[in-house]
């Protein structure tokens, strides 16, 4: 047997019984019809049905909590305020004033049983059109931040790969990163609330991109094994700016978290928490947080992996070299968290190499 299709949902909200059993007799036919004799009642319906109501028909006037002060409840509540409500009037009430304040439609009384099929039928057409249209939109939002994530990991790869390293110098940072952020957060830290705000998934993914403006570093300068003269030095710096400018080519900054992140980290990641760092000389918290912790997993990493003009040092005492960089190079908050978590850290460079 082919399955059934449920009936859509309207939510009746009347203080007067017989105009709640007038509307479910016209519309039952077509719909499941939930009830209420005022706002209080409708909210506890709302919140204790499995599936939300594709429209409701609120009265006015009706004690306890007026349709009025409903509505604003509801169009203040994330869960609530995309359910079109059509208003059942009274010859008193200002419909124009209704319709200002976010009514998709409305009802008079006395009902007129076909005027009512067809604006509940309309409205809900238009409310399945509408998540038709948001339902494609977020599947192509996220096709296009897929594409996007697999081109800028591809980019990191690239980059990488032409800086001599291991292959794991990324995602050891991203989870550097992470691993961060989670005790941050975790901890209720001061920085607690701003971390959850910037989203710290996306803060991991954008650290793939701290060193982009690589790509622009001469290899006669970025793959040199021994140390950088002055003007070699002050080349390689410029991949902080170059990085910068790469960023912003991928698109708008300031439409995409994922984007901001990115710029700030490889902009940022290179500045000093007492000011000396560069390309800007930011210093403590004007330097962005994401940056800030990217600059720490940056150096944490360079410390404990070998590079083709050093050995690995042990982990004791990167930390120890970490702990000397507080409130000088680093954030005092973000460095004494590395204390805490640095057993972790160490899990994350044995398990990457």
């Amino acid at each position: 047997m082919p399955e059934t299709v449920p009936r859509p949902a309207v939510l009746v909200v009347d203080d007067i019984d017989m105009n709640v059993m007038i509307l479910e007799e016209i519309l039952t036919d077509d719909y499941q019809i939930l009830t209420a004799n005022n706002g209080k009642q409708a909210l506890n319906v709302l919140r204790n049905s499995p599936a939300l109501p594709k429209i409701i028909l609120l009265d006015v006037m009706m004690p306890e909590m007026s349709g009025r002060q409903m509505f604003e409840f509801l169009k203040a509540d994330s869960s609530f305020k995309r359910i079109p409500v059509i208003f059942i009037t009274a010859e008193n009430d200002s419909e124009s004033e209704l319709l200002a304040a976010g009514a998709v439609d409305f009802i008079s009384k006395p009902f007129k049983p076909e005027i009512v099929r067809l604006r509940v039928r309309n409205q809900i057409a238009l409310k399945n059109y509408s998540d038709s249209l948001e339902q494609m939109v977020a599947e192509k939002t996220a096709e296009a931040t897929k594409t996007l994530d697999n081109a800028l990991q591809g980019l990191a790869n690239v980059i990488e790969h032409r800086d001599l390293e291991s292959g794991e110098h990324v995602r050891r940072t991203q989870l550097f990163v992470r691993t961060l952020t989670d005790y941050l957060i975790n901890s209720n830290s001061i920085y607690a609330e701003e971390l959850q705000s910037l989203q710290p998934d996306i803060i991991m993914k954008s650290m793939a991109l701290h060193d982009v403006g690589k790509i622009a570093i001469p290899d006669r300068i970025l793959l040199k094994p021994g140390k950088l003269d002055p003007e070699e030095y002050a080349i390689m710096k410029t991949h902080t700016t170059r990085g910068k400018e790469i960023i912003g080519e991928l698109g708008d900054v300031n439409s995409s978290l994922y984007l901001k992140h990115c710029e700030d980290i490889c902009y940022g990641h290179h500045e000093r928490w007492d000011g000396n760092g560069y390309p800007r000389r930011l210093k403590a918290s004007e330097i962005p947080l994401p940056a800030r912790l990217a600059a720490l997993a940056d150096v944490y990493d360079a410390l404990v992996c070998a590079r083709v003009y050093k050995a690995a040092m042990p982990y004791d005492e990167a930390v120890t070299i970490i702990m000397s960089g507080k409130g000088s190079q680093f954030d005092p908050i973000i460095t004494d968290a590395v204390v805490h978590i640095q057993e972790q850290f160490k899990t994350i460079s044995q398990r990457y190499q």
